[in-house]
């Protein structure tokens, strides 16, 4: 059952966005030019994470040729599509100047007095029931669609009392502190597996004079070895779609889109071993997919290790190791020096970007004289990718809380005094001290 159809419990009963908040507009005989700078924060400066302040830029008065003005206290609701489907919106709680300006594509919110938090209103909004709501009523053309103003206003919100409305807040606003701390410590620890691949490819961990070599600093025991002397590499296909029972079947199979989620086995397509072997081959467990052909490829290079066998389409290609490095060494070496492999990508004929055969066979990476140093580096790596990991599923797990939240405080199913959330501020402090 969605929200707005949901019976509130207790002495709540629904009433109307604009009856305690109204559109923020410009006081008359306010001038600009009286301001040194005014905060302005464009369409891509308002976030979308849930976090509430935009990347407000400081503009002089003249710079500013159109916008909708705004002042501390306000929430800015992106209108337009896709914008307010992907939550971007903000609360501004600081403001370097009496106001400021942003695009012309938000909706200023501004509570009629202080019994009503607007935080409670920044939250409601990110419900995906309430979303969905505004989305059905967005007006324009296809592409261009926007939220009017009296859709937002209309739109119905739970009457909460103005203590609970200050306690589901603070609550609500805990998890989010908590949430954005794991994103935060996610993000560092991407910065930490990046730099200690740097140094682990050209120190080693032997404390070996180091080398110049052709593809940059390794030690000097080392070797930049060439990718068809550490790997069988093999190409993938497409089982027919008119043969039916090639796509009934227990084996993963995996397309150049699936190289880009969090979980590489999340893909949705299994195909029979007869598909596997008519239209592709079947990688072993430990072999590197990468891709060779996308636009996805104008932006990164995406390589996984895979933990069981896998069939793949034709715009990847696996590397099968030989047996002297691990398949996670290998795309570890790899992903540490894709700039330079990503500087051999051409298009194709038909503007799709490819990565030749020839470029990956050619490509070099640095290795170690000994192999069982190869395997420690491993270990130090998937130990950062283990912590990356918690932090990333302790994320996942915080969001699902706050969505679930959102929804029992907003109908009074869950009370605020019957939660206890003391341990968020634990894992706060312990999220710093990691």
């Amino acid at each position: 059952m969605s929200l707005l159809d949901t019976q509130l419990g207790g002495d709540r009963h629904w009433s109307r966005v604009g009856d305690g908040y109204e559109v923020t507009k410009k006081q008359r005989g306010l001038g600009r030019a009286t301001f040194p700078i005014i905060p302005f924060a464009a369409m891509e400066a308002i976030p979308q994470d849930g976090s509430y302040l935009p990347a407000f830029t400081m503009k002089a008065p003249d710079e500013i040729a159109s916008g909708t003005y705004f002042e501390r206290g306000d929430v800015l609701v992106g209108k337009i599509t896709p914008s307010f489907e992907n939550g971007k919106q903000a609360l501004v709680q600081e403001l370097a100047a009496p106001f400021g300006y942003a695009t012309t594509e938000v909706i200023p919110l501004h509570p009629r007095s202080d019994q009503h938090d607007p935080r409670l209103l920044f939250f409601y909004l990110l419900h995906p029931d309430v979303r969905h709501y505004v989305t059905e009523r967005m007006e324009g053309s296809t592409g261009r669609k926007r939220v009017p103003e009296n859709v937002l206003l209309d739109l119905p919100i739970p009457a909460i009392d103005p203590k609970d409305q200050l306690a589901i807040a603070d609550a609500l606003e805990a998890i989010q502190r908590a949430s954005a701390l794991e994103a935060h410590c996610e993000r560092a620890s991407w910065k930490l597996k990046r730099a200690a691949m740097r140094e682990l490819f050209a120190r080693g961990l032997r404390g070996e004079p180091q080398k110049e070599t052709e593809i940059g600093t390794m030690p000097e025991n080392w070797q930049a070895r060439p990718i068809v002397d550490l790997c069988e590499i093999q190409s993938g296909g497409t089982p027919r779609k008119s043969v039916a029972d090639y796509w009934i079947g227990e084996i993963p199979w995996a397309s150049g889109k699936d190289l880009k989620v969090p979980t590489l086995h999340d893909t949705i397509d299994h195909v029979s071993r007869e598909g596997a072997e008519a239209g592709s081959r079947i990688a072993p467990t430990d072999a590197v997919l990468i891709l060779v052909r996308g636009m996805g490829l104008a932006k990164d290079l995406p390589v996984a290790v895979i933990s069981r066998p896998m069939a793949f389409n034709q715009d990847l290609k696996a590397l099968v190791s030989r047996g002297e490095f691990s398949g996670t060494y290998i795309r570890s070496a790899i992903h540490c020096a894709k700039d330079r492999l990503l500087s051999r990508i051409v298009p194709s004929a038909h503007g799709t970007m490819t990565l030749n055969l020839d470029d990956i066979e050619t490509f070099r990476v640095p290795c170690p004289s000994d192999p069982t140093e190869a395997d420690e580096i491993v270990e130090i790596l998937n130990a950062l990718d283990r912590k990356i990991d918690l932090h990333k599923r302790k994320r996942a797990l915080l969001e699902n809380l706050f969505k679930a939240l959102l929804h029992k405080l907003m109908t009074g199913e869950i009370r605020v005094a019957d939660l206890d959330l003391s341990a968020l501020g634990k894992a706060s402090l312990e999220g710093v001290a990691a």
